[in-house]
């Protein structure tokens, strides 16, 4: 059995670019808890401050279901 994990990852509100450092150190810290990645899908990600969205991503990550 498995066990699944999804995480929002915004993109930066200057200049609408993903930040690659921050992405890699968030795998990297997921995959260090046994997280292994399994899809990115593009999508709007709803923002802090108030109720409208920004465009990011959605990590979807798997392991085995610990017992």
């Amino acid at each position: 059995m498995h066990e699944y994990k999804v995480v929002s990852f915004r993109e930066s509100l200057v200049g609408d670019a993903i930040d690659d450092d921050k992405l890699e150190k968030t795998l990297n810290k997921h995959a260090e808890d046994g997280w292994q990645l399994k899809a990115i899908t593009s999508a709007d990600v709803k923002g802090r401050i108030g109720p409208g969205a920004v465009q990011g991503l959605l990590l979807t990550f798997e392991r085995p279901r610990q017992a």
